[in-house]
């Protein structure tokens, strides 16, 4: 049993309004040594594999076909025995 932490993003070309939001909120908070902040979301999936690797392409293949909008957004795979 293998768990993937898959952390999803949104890639540098594309605007991110929430995290705009976020870091006007922050600059309100008075946090004003924050320049920059972008939103993102961590997925983390149990899977039942034979081996790392096998995780690794079964985590890729779920973000390609539904977790992550490829035309959008970026992600990165992590893979632990657990």
């Amino acid at each position: 049993m293998y768990k993937a932490t898959v952390n999803v993003t949104l890639r540098k070309s594309i605007l991110d309004p929430q995290g705009k939001a976020a870091h006007n909120a922050l600059k309100n908070l008075g946090l004003n040594e924050v320049n920059k902040v972008r939103i993102g979301k961590l997925i983390e999936l149990d899977i039942d594999a034979d081996s790392k690797e096998d995780a690794h392409k079964i985590a890729e293949t779920a973000c390609s076909k539904l977790l992550a909008n490829e035309v959008m957004e970026d992600f990165e795979i992590e893979i632990h025995e657990n």
